[in-house]
């Protein structure tokens, strides 16, 4: 640390603001806000970080600038917007809204609707951005389907109209537009209808609802009941629309909401408008994360960035948990019951999905990636010193105590390494005992691969709990393992994860992709156990009397079991037949074996 930083942390003022660090090329490494930035910049250079990328940074940091600011929320726009211009080595990267379509009501004398990227300030108004333009398309589709607005440019003055200076178009004919052009229609009605086009687009449909069924009973009153039905008709779609979208209560209103899902070294993100208990907007995307960046701290980041990406405004914003970010004007809720708590959940279950369906593209299109998010998040879960690349799983079978083995599994990056498998016959034990065979074959395993120099695992999984670890542990001390590899054991009923010397098992969450690995290797290790055991079994339980029989081997054998189907029918068999079987010397020993056996038992 030169004097330069050294003086400016010693100056630093408590109070809120941003600091950009600087390395000593003049290059901006990195924006950050704080609530105090005495506080928040110290803690980076008076504690040992964990993230080797965090290291990199603080060492790398020659010159620190900082602006303060009134409050936290002012600060969080600030950075924002510094991230934006600067796009900083070592910050989430936060993205603008320029490839996001909005609808726009043009600034004119009746009013076109249309879809654009382009957001330019002549007074028109636009609403969005949509981040999903199928949802943009479907909104846009129904107002169509119950309102006349028209598509063309014309400028539609009250002198170009009184001097006929356009004539309707096929539009008119197919009775997509009302003619104002010529007009055929007033500025009155047709501003009516933008006010409900106004309505339906910030979820509100009672306006559009008034209009529509206004317009039907004049229909009616004139006798004119096709017209009617058709207005009918469009209100039922209305109605149709609406309950598709509602999702709650529609006393719900004018709320935004926020969630998050992340792991090691993603977040995901999402926000919902709830106007009238319907999603009248919603987007999901993924931030990577640089630093040690906590879930409040992406979530406050979240906020402030889409509100003003998506122009945001509502009175009330919900998120999952405490934040400690305060907004002028917008009240911060934490739901815990009822339809509001339905909603978070809802957002929750966004980012969820939105993460499934990223990390199955990822596994197509980037199998490394994938792999290596994997390891780092089982990492992290499991508390381990290294990513577990190298993992070994060992399960013992032995029913009713016979013919007892111990399996051993390999698993390379996550997936299984069938040729390195191993299979124990237990050798010391000879009473059923799960733990002096799994103290044995722990033994036996790591002894031959440290005497053949192999490389030992970053992880061993044992199939038990508390006692079936300590019994292993005995022997990773008495090879001098200890703290060498990690190990751990995994109990089958709650799933629970006990570390050594540890009283208080881990509970993983059920879906986390650590818990699915090592559930993997469990399963596996069992299974390849189960099968050897079995086959062990299968040829100690089909041996018969002929197996004694001295120069008699397996093939032999089977030849006689062929032709004559048992061992009692060999035994009744004269010399002959035998003879013609298995060849006279052969045929001489059977014969002499089961005499004597006869003969034994007679006396």
């Amino acid at each position: 640390m030169n004097e330069n930083v050294k003086l400016k942390l010693a100056s630093l003022p408590e109070t809120p603001g941003v600091y950009q660090y600087y390395n000593k090329n003049g290059d901006l490494l990195y924006v950050g806000k704080a609530k105090n930035l005495k506080r928040r910049v110290n803690s980076y250079f008076n504690k040992t970080h964990d993230s080797k990328r965090l290291r990199v940074l603080v060492s790398n940091i020659d010159n620190i600038e900082t602006i303060n600011v009134n409050s936290e929320y002012d600060a969080l726009l600030l950075e924002n917007n510094l991230i934006k211009e600067h796009q900083p080595r070592y910050n989430i990267l936060l993205k603008d809204d320029k490839t996001y379509p909005w609808i726009c009501i043009k600034n004119e004398r009746f009013p076109r609707l249309f879809s654009t990227r382009n957001v330019i300030k002549d007074g028109s108004e636009y609403y969005g951005p949509y981040s999903s333009v199928k949802m943009m398309k479907i909104l846009l589709g129904l107002i169509k389907e119950l309102y006349q607005i028209r598509t063309c440019s014309y400028d539609l003055s009250e002198k170009n109209i009184e001097n006929d200076k356009y004539k309707v178009c096929l539009e008119y004919h197919i009775g997509n537009c009302q003619g104002p052009c010529e007009g055929f229609q007033s500025e009155e009605d047709y501003n009516a209808q933008i006010n409900g086009i106004r309505s339906i687009i910030k979820g509100e449909f009672s306006e559009a609802k008034n209009y529509l069924n206004d317009k039907m009973l004049h229909y009616a009153s004139q006798l004119e009941f096709e017209k009617a039905q058709m207005i009918k008709d469009k209100l039922d779609t209305l109605h149709k629309y609406q309950a598709r979208t509602t999702i709650v209560s529609p006393t719900i209103t004018n709320v935004d909401v926020f969630s998050i899902t992340s792991d090691a070294e993603y977040a995901y993100i999402n926000f919902m408008k709830i106007h009238h208990g319907a999603i009248v907007q919603s987007h999901t995307e993924e931030w990577k994360k640089k630093l040690e960046e906590s879930d409040e701290d992406l979530l406050q980041r979240a906020i402030v960035d889409f509100s003003e990406r998506f122009n945001l405004n509502s009175k009330e914003i919900y998120v999952p948990f405490e934040i400690s970010l305060e907004i002028p004007n917008r009240k911060i809720t934490v739901p815990k019951i009822g339809d509001k708590k339905h909603i978070i959940d809802l957002s929750i279950k966004n980012t969820k999905i939105y993460r499934l369906e990223q990390l199955k593209q990822t596994k197509i299109v980037d199998p490394d990636r994938h792999t290596n998010r994997i390891m780092n998040q089982m990492k992290n879960d499991l508390r381990l010193p290294v990513e577990p690349r190298h993992i070994e799983g060992f399960d013992n079978s032995n029913i009713q105590g016979t013919n007892p083995v111990s399996a051993c599994v390999v698993f390379k990056d996550g997936k299984p390494s069938k040729k390195d498998y191993r299979i124990f016959n237990v050798q010391t034990v000879e009473e059923p005992n799960d733990f002096a065979t799994m103290e044995e074959v722990i033994y036996r395993r790591y002894s031959r691969v440290l005497a053949e120099g192999e490389p030992l695992p970053q992880l061993i999984l044992i199939d038990g709990g508390k006692g079936q670890l300590s019994s292993a542990l005995k022997s990773i001390d008495r090879l001098g393992l200890r703290g060498k590899i990690s190990i751990i054991g995994i109990a089958k009923r709650l799933e629970e994860i006990y570390y050594p010397d540890d009283p208080y098992p881990l509970y993983l969450d059920k879906t986390s992709e650590t818990l699915k690995v090592l559930q993997h290797v469990r399963d596996e290790s069992h299974r390849f156990g189960i099968t050897r055991h079995r086959n062990r079994r299968s040829k100690n339980a089909f041996k018969s009397e002929l197996d004694d029989i001295p120069g008699i081997g397996p093939q032999t054998i089977k030849e006689l079991l062929t032709i004559f189907k048992s061992v009692q029918k060999i035994k009744s068999a004269s010399l002959e037949e035998l003879t013609n079987v298995v060849g006279k010397s052969r045929a001489e020993k059977i014969k002499v074996y089961f005499s004597n056996e006869n003969n034994a038992n007679i006396g």
